[in-house]
């Protein structure tokens, strides 16, 4: 005798128990039996949350019953700030994200259950789940849900849950990836066989004497077809029933009925010994041509999210971190902001952080795509997953897990993949009204073929139909071609965080850039020094650094950085000044209010000719510094704080010079009371590839703008050297927000590059927002794409990507409209048999595909490209 299965997890319920024993519970209307408490205490959960439907939309049971005993309370580790520094990111005060890793999920009804059972506990912000990668991303506010109780709900309706991990990801990608390589080889074998049979059957048609071997080798090709409509095409029936009782026609609704159809059709001819011909063949060639098609799109699916896994890769496992008593081997989740660790040479960076001690070269080809490695010494930043090439480096962590550059590249890809652009969502609600449409015509056809033409052949010319009409094609036209962009573009180093912007990107007609740290580096460097007095230029910039070590004015820093190369250069010894008490730092600059040199400066807050403290450095807030170095009071700041110092004709000599000066940036001028010494000319310097970018933006047939708070008088010199007659100065950031939106006012569509720090609003209004990555400010909210190496190059070649895409997408869908529109009536008036259908469908299909894949580039690891 059978046993009874169980309701929830489909095994059988143990025998030898009582009557009045037996674990049940209304479901759905009816008396359930269960096999064990915990299968019972799952429905229970279920059925209490009001998620009954999940019984009613399942296709398919758990893998087995979960274990009553399971540990929860192990599931509180996870509210640990220390488990939670590798994989949650805090979004926003007590907001938190994290992606996680679900298993047990067998079918769109799980999703649909985990989903909603979820986002029902109060504080769980979003809970999305992704079928096809069984990754969910869960958003919470932490002062009222701990992450622990998400896990707990997802293990109470028989789920489990753990923090997202990329070896866990890569087994499920093999595992898809080998489920659909054995359908796709049980398909192609079997159409190569009953196609050689095939062929036997049609010429052996209606042969005198060749009955017998005709309906025996009916036989044979129908044992041959079975395995593949039922094994092979086994998914589209289930996706196609699943459609139907969720009242919904997808594309899988006209396949289903057209293999279905067409195999029942020959199965029957086949029993009963009819003379209609048989179409094994077709039925075999439409699921084999339609598997390829799919497969070659889970293909460029999955090769762009490898892309992303391949970046959560890059970082090491351990690290060497630095402790009073020495050194030790630590876990890099174990990394805190402040520690310092010893990166030798080969090893990879375990964090962001800053060089603290060494010079080195770091590769980082695997993130930026640059070929040759760049050098790094004290001061300079280290992204995670770079490579040290030749010396050892102490650096200082600054950041770590979530927060790190990989982590914000990972988040923003995984967003800009589940999301759906409109002409995705276009396609998928036209998919349904053209399946229904078709659906009413074949049926329509088909009656008049029964009842005036010929009823023999109204069942073949209804096939034919559904076969020919299959929207495969349209609904493959949109999302294969931006699976295939997006990988490509972030091997170039554009990164997509939203799925609309390749939509948006390609139909810009103008290009609004912000100035600093977008069209210039954001941070001064010295343009040029004019000696003033007895000393060289070296030693000038010398006794400069001296009074500006320690300190991290913009201004110091440029004045160190230039003492340094011109030491390295040779120009002088770095010892040659050295200011006493050097080690309590430098004075604090301000940058310059005015073009001419005039009232650049706050006033000091100490009388002139006040000595300044024998222990070192003076600072004046927002004027200067003062010290003494090798017995001489010198002064370093604004001219007229100079000025105050040296006195008399020469003092106003100073400052007549630095008005000349101050057209061409920042003056700081160095004195001592004997007069003047130098001064030093800073600038903003333009990047390395804004020209070339703005060139090539023009040559596209683009119109460029340049919106800056800064000096309008710096931003039009800097937009005259760049071409750009549209430069405005001066702007807050909600007067960039009323330029932009007079330019859309005016037909404009416009795409808004600046770096995210104050151009959040008018980034948001932009038709398609690009975000310089800027180290920290890669992963703000309304930037659609990054330039995550932070190289202006990659956007026109961003632009030709977008702009091919749209072009790839409308020619996709044009042929798959076109295709229809003509191969249904051909259909319809009955010139084209099951099996030519079904080959001209899934050519339609595969051209598709292929077409969109020509969108695909060398990958994260490209060479070249990324430079």
């Amino acid at each position: 005798m059978t046993r009874e299965p169980c309701y929830h997890c489909g095994l059988p319920v143990p025998e030898g128990s009582p009557e009045g024993s037996k674990l049940g519970r209304v479901v759905l209307g009816e008396e359930r039996v269960f096999c064990c408490p915990g299968c019972l205490a799952v429905a229970g959960a279920i059925v209490d949350a009001g998620l009954e439907d999940y019984y009613r939309h399942r296709t398919e049971t758990p893998d087995g019953p979960p274990d009553p005993l399971a540990p929860l309370a192990g599931l509180d580790l996870y509210d640990t700030e220390q488990v939670q520094r590798s994989f949650v990111h805090v979004a926003e005060g007590d907001v938190r994200e994290a992606s996680l890793m679900l298993e047990g999920i067998t079918c769109a009804a799980c999703v649909w259950l985990s989903e909603r059972h979820v986002k029902a506990l109060p504080g769980v912000l979003d809970f999305s789940v992704n079928y096809s990668t069984h990754r969910a991303r869960a958003r919470w506010d932490a002062s009222r849900v701990q992450l622990s109780r998400i896990l707990q709900a997802v293990h109470e309706i028989g789920y489990r849950a753990h923090p997202f991990d990329p070896g866990r990801q890569e087994a499920s990608f093999k595992r898809e990836r080998d489920r659909a390589l054995r359908r796709l080889a049980v398909a192609g074998l079997g159409m190569m066989q009953v196609m050689m049979i095939a062929v036997a059957l049609w010429l052996g048609h209606g042969v005198a004497g060749q009955e017998d071997m005709m309906h025996f080798l009916r036989w044979v090709a129908l044992f041959i077809a079975t395995p593949v409509v039922v094994y092979a095409g086994a998914s589209f029936f289930t996706s196609a029933w699943r459609d139907v009782r969720q009242r919904r026609l997808g594309m899988d609704v006209p396949v289903a009925l057209a293999i279905g159809s067409t195999y029942l059709a020959s199965v029957w001819a086949t029993v009963t010994g009819s003379h209609e011909h048989v179409y094994f063949e077709s039925v075999t060639m439409f699921v084999f041509f339609l598997l390829t098609g799919r497969y070659l799109e889970m293909a460029a699916r999955q090769r762009a999210g490898q892309a992303t896994e391949a970046l959560g890769r890059l970082l090491p496992a351990v690290a060497t971190r630095l402790i009073d008593t020495g050194e030790e081997q630590v876990s890099v989740t174990e990394l805190s902001p402040g520690d310092r660790v010893r990166i030798r040479p080969g090893e990879p960076v375990p964090a962001d952080g800053v060089v603290e001690s060494g010079r080195s070269s770091v590769d980082e080809s695997l993130l930026t795509g640059e070929s040759l490695p760049r050098a790094r010494a004290r001061g300079d930043g280290l992204t995670g997953g770079t490579v040290n090439v030749e010396s050892p480096l102490v650096m200082r962590v600054e950041q770590v897990g979530t927060d790190t550059v990989l982590s914000a590249i990972q988040r923003l890809l995984d967003r800009a993949q589940t999301q759906k652009p409109r002409l995705a969502v276009m396609a998928e609600r036209g998919t349904g009204w053209f399946v229904g449409a078709v659906l009413v015509l074949t049926v329509l056809v088909g009656l008049v073929w029964w009842l005036w033409i010929d009823p023999a052949r109204a069942f073949w010319v209804m096939v034919a139909m559904l076969v020919v009409s299959c929207p495969c094609a349209l609904a493959l036209a949109t999302p294969a071609a931006i699976t295939a962009a997006t990988g490509a573009l972030t091997g170039r180093g554009l990164l997509t965080a939203r799925g609309e912007a390749l939509e948006g990107l390609a139909g810009v007609t103008d290009v609004v850039f912000d100035k600093t740290g977008t069209l210039t580096e954001g941070r001064l460097s010295l343009r040029g020094v004019e000696v003033l007095g007895a000393l060289d230029r070296g030693a000038c910039l010398q006794m400069a650094a001296a009074l500006e070590v320690g300190s991290g004015h913009p201004v110091a820093r440029a004045l160190l950085q230039a003492a340094e190369d011109e030491a390295t250069a040779g120009a002088c010894e770095a010892s040659t000044f050295a200011a006493e008490g050097r080690s309590h730092g430098g004075g604090v600059l301000a940058p310059e209010a005015g073009a001419d040199g005039d009232g650049m400066w706050e006033r000091p807050s100490a009388a002139k000719g006040e000595a300044p403290d024998d222990d070192g450095p003076r600072t004046f807030p927002g004027l200067g510094v003062e010290g003494w170095v090798h017995g001489r009071r010198v002064r370093l700041g604004s001219p007229r704080f100079v000025a105050e110092l040296i006195g008399g004709e020469a003092g106003g000599h100073l400052l007549e010079v630095a008005r000349q000066h101050a057209q061409h940036g920042t003056v700081i001028a160095l004195g001592d009371e004997a007069g003047p010494l130098a001064l030093f000319t800073l600038e903003d310097r333009l990047r390395p590839d804004a020209l070339p970018t703005v060139e090539a933006l023009r040559e596209r047939g683009l119109n460029l703008h340049v919106f800056s708070g800064d000096d309008p008088a710096t931003v039009k010199r800097l937009a005259v050297g760049l071409g750009i007659e549209d430069a405005r100065g001066g702007l807050t950031p909600a007067d960039k927000l009323a330029a932009l939106e007079a330019l859309e006012t005016q037909g404009a569509r416009v795409a808004m590059v600046g770096d995210g720090v104050n151009d959040a609003p008018v980034l948001s209004r932009a038709t398609v927002s690009v975000a310089m990555a800027g180290g920290t400010q890669l992963a703000q909210a309304s930037a659609d794409m990054i330039l995550y190496r932070d190289q202006l190059s990659v956007l026109p070649a961003g632009l030709d990507k977008a702009r091919e895409t749209a072009r790839v997408i409308r020619q996709n869908i044009g042929w798959a409209i076109g295709y229809n529109s003509i191969a249904l009536p051909v259909a319809a008036v009955g010139l084209i048999t099951p099996w030519i259908a079904a080959l001209g469908m899934s050519l339609s299909s595969l051209l598709v595909v292929v077409n969109a894949l020509r969108l695909r580039d060398q990958g994260l690891t490209g060479g070249s490209e990324g430079a």
